[in-house]
Order: C-alpha cells, then structure tokens, then sequence
C-alpha cells in the first residue's frame, strides 16, 4: 500500500508526532510512506492534488482547503483521510478578531464530510468532527504520540535543604514563538514566582526568549537534536493554555514531552491538562497565582518530583506512546479498522478485551 502525507512540511511538528513517528508500524504492515508540503502555487497545488491518484490513500493534515481544491483532491485520492490535532475550524486564542470564523467552519465541514476517515487528537476535536457533519463511524480519536526512549530519564537527585529558598526547582517550558504568548500573556504571574520563591528559575526551550524581571529566565534554543536532553535538565514543566475552544483542541505535547522526561508538571486546569495530569499522582493542576506560588513550594522536595515524574512517565509509557498505538493508526489508515468502532487509550481496552465487553 503507498500512502501520501500532504502536510505543512515533514519536518512539522504535527507531521513528525502524528504520521512520521508511525512509519515503521506502517512498513511493517507492508505501506510506504510519502511525504509531501502542500505546494503553495494554484497550479503546483492543482497538479499536486490531481496526481494523488498514483497513491492508495492520502492523508490531508490540518488544512482546510478551498473547495476547488477539495473537489480536485477526493476525485484523484482513492482514500481520504483527515487528520488533526488543533481546532482549525477556530482562529487561534490571541487573534484580535477572535477565535470564531464561519469560513474555517464551512471549510472544515466541507473536509471531514468528505474524508473516508476523520483522525481527531482528542475527545474535544473528535466530538468537533461530528457535529460538523462526519459521520460517527468514520471518527478517530488518536492522541499525539512521543516515543519515550528518545528521553532519557531525569537524574537522581540529592534531598532538598531545609527551606525552599535554599533550593527551588527549576521549572522548564517548551514551545514556539506563537505559544509563548500564553506564558507571557500570565506575566505578573512568573514575576511573582520569581520575587517569592528567591533562585527560582525558569528554562524556556524556544525560538524566542521572555523577560519576567525578577523570575530569571535560562534561554535554550530549540532544537530536535537537543530538546529531549534540554527537558530532563529542568525539574518541573509547566503549561498555561488559554481558557477558549481553541485550546480546548489543543493535544498536549507539551505535557507529553514533560513526562517522558520524567518531570511531574504544573498546568491550569484546560483542555488536554484536566485528561493527562492526574493530582497528586504525576502533576498539579493550578489556577490562581496562590496555587502556583503553592504549587512550586511543594515540588521543592527532589523525593515528591522523582515520584510524581516516574508516574508521568509511565503513564505515557501505557497511554501515549508510539507503540501503544501504532496498531491503530495503521488499521485506521489503512481501512481497515472496524467502522464505527469507538477507540479507547491503550490502558482502557486491555481491560475491555480481558472481560469482552465494554460498558459504556
């Protein structure tokens, strides 16, 4: 089977985690992958989406495209799927028009009618897809996957001194230019950290670098090569999304990557963090800057962190993990997953095929 990829570029971040990281479970059952950037020329792009037909299925991410270009596009693919792990129909949080479009929406309509098979990020993008018209059957819901090897594990640590001053954790955040608007946009937030918890610093994997006064910031520069090394020398990820529909289609590598690194992780309680960070166990979920300022004191104590980063990682291991559900992927890209089937995390359907049966 040859299969196409039309993507933003193979080297995007949602091309490396959601198709290219499935390669080798796609080879395995005998499919090749292709792929290719959407060509940003009308007549690159025609003759791109025409001379889909030499390929056995096609996988569109993310793009919502015209219907011109839909209509050339489901003629030459003789299967169609749709996959996504933001809200497209929606602009994105920091948008002075705001976040609700009725172009996005007509067009994404248009794609997950159209598509043969609809791979959501989540519950929220999932349930999107169906109200937008596709049908359920044809829904997919496949989280954002890391392979936890590529992280090496978080370094033991000696006990903490006596005070908090005396050793604070360093917190570390990851993401790109358009992301850390969320950060910065909680300013008085990290300035307070920064002037309450005294050495307290703030690692920041990125392509730009932020200010927050008194919280000192250690700039690192993104790179594939690095980040998962970069990650394990902080102690604490933090995330902060907006509190809107585009962030509640957010799929949570940030979080992902964090626990693979065995950090535990602070988050506010949005979207993919109320799914992936269980309180107390591998995280905390904080929303007032009292609960932060809390939030780091009590993840002062190496001992906690090391715990709560061990069941993070774990749970990755179990639930988001490219090996948990490469088998998915590959039936769902190749037609062959059962038609309507209502896919659970890895975890939930061991259960399931143990008693038969699931109780929904």
């Amino acid at each position: 089977m040859r299969l196409l990829a039309l993507v933003d570029s193979p080297d995007h971040v949602c091309c490396r985690y959601r198709i290219r990281a499935f390669e080798s479970a796609l080879r395995d059952v005998g499919c090749s992958l292709t792929c290719e950037s959407l060509e940003r020329g009308l007549l690159a792009r025609a003759r791109q989406l025409t001379s889909t037909s030499r390929f056995d299925a096609v996988i569109l991410q993310r793009k919502l495209l015209p219907s011109w270009q839909l209509r050339l596009l489901r003629r030459g693919a003789r299967r169609l799927i749709f996959d996504f792990d933001d809200a497209v129909l929606f602009r994105d949080s920091h948008d002075r028009r705001g976040i609700h479009s009725a172009r996005r929406e007509r067009g994404f309509a248009r794609i997950v009618g159209a598509a043969d098979a609809v791979i959501a990020g989540n519950g929220f993008l999932a349930e999107r897809a169906c109200l937008a018209g596709a049908a359920p059957g044809k829904i997919w819901t496949i989280p954002t996957c890391v392979e936890p090897a590529r992280y090496p594990n978080k370094p033991e640590q000696d006990e903490p001194q006596t005070t908090v001053g005396e050793h604070p954790p360093e917190l570390v955040w990851i993401g790109s230019s358009s992301t850390l608007k969320g950060l910065e946009a909680r300013r008085s937030l990290w300035e307070r950290l920064g002037r309450e918890v005294p050495g307290l610093r703030l690692r920041v994997i990125c392509d730009r670098f932020p200010d927050f006064g008194p919280l000192r910031t250690i700039p690192v520069a993104w790179s594939e090569a690095t980040e998962a090394r970069e990650l394990a020398r902080g102690d604490v990820g933090v995330n902060l999304l907006p509190d809107d529909d585009w962030s509640r289609g957010k799929c949570g590598l940030k979080v992902l990557q964090y626990q693979a690194a065995g950090l535990p992780v602070i988050a506010n309680p949005v979207g993919a963090n109320l799914e992936m960070i269980r309180p107390g166990e591998n995280g905390i979920l904080a929303t007032s800057d009292d609960d932060w300022l809390a939030a780091v004191r009590v993840l002062s104590a190496p001992s906690l962190r090391a715990e709560m980063g061990a069941n993070g990682r774990r749970r990755v291991e179990s639930s988001y993990s490219v090996d948990a559900w490469a088998r998915t992927f590959s039936a769902v890209v190749a037609g062959t997953a059962p038609p309507g089937e209502r896919v659970l995390s890895p975890s939930r359907r061991k259960n399931v095929d143990r008693v038969g049966s699931a109780a929904e």
